[in-house]
């Protein structure tokens, strides 16, 4: 199994959680960097992929910055409670080399750590991130979006954890009504972030096949 750094960056910018995968990815392109799963906590912004729509699915921004990406997908919320993954990963030659399947691999990663607290998320056909069933309908717990470069993967899911969904509301997150955003807590009533943090790590190297580096 090959290796990689684990760093929690704590509450930081989005902006600046940006421009450090991009360093990454460069440093990694040139074998100057290893593999690196980057775990951050945005404060409030909303970001927009490469899908046309993207800028119509803003609503009312309001106070919050608005900003465009090379992500792929639509616009998307991040904010406290919400646990964002940033996997930076030189795709190796070989079955690696498959985005449709990276991407279902973060999603499985999200899917066993959801298991592991006991709340049951899956697939919605056709359409990327995870999801779970409620007595209200399907609802979504975790967005996703990544972009790669020369096979090295940036970006990546954010799971919405302790997250204040009413910021949804101010758009139509990846192009859906804002009501199918759903969190851990509001599913669970309470949960830790702290231990949802540590399982989604290890479940991300699991999918990956990555171990953090001693």
């Amino acid at each position: 199994m090959a290796s990689w750094s684990v760093v929690d960056l704590g509450t930081v910018s989005y902006r600046d959680a940006w421009a450090r995968q991009l360093a990454l990815v460069e440093a990694r392109q040139h074998a100057a960097a290893p593999d690196t799963l980057l775990l951050v906590e945005h404060d409030h912004v909303y970001t927009l992929g490469r899908r046309r729509e993207a800028e119509a699915n803003v609503l009312d921004a309001g106070d919050v910055e608005v900003i465009g990406i090379e992500r792929g997908g639509d616009v998307t919320y991040h904010g406290p409670g919400q646990l964002v993954a940033y996997p930076i990963v030189l795709l190796q030659e070989g079955t690696e080399r498959d985005l449709h399947r990276y991407l279902r691999n973060l999603e499985e990663a999200v899917i066993a750590t959801c298991a592991r607290f006991h709340l049951t998320a899956d697939r919605e056909p056709g359409k990327t991130g995870v999801w779970t069933s409620t007595p209200l309908g399907r609802k979504k717990l975790c967005s996703m979006g990544i972009a790669c470069r020369k096979w090295v993967t940036f970006h990546g899911l954010a799971l919405n954890v302790t997250t204040d969904l009413a910021y949804f509301r101010r758009i139509n997150p990846c192009g859906f009504e804002s009501s199918v955003m759903t969190s851990m807590a509001e599913q669970l009533g309470t949960v830790d972030p702290a231990a949802v943090k540590q399982v989604l790590a290890d479940e991300l190297g699991t999918a990956l096949a990555r171990a953090p580096a001693r």
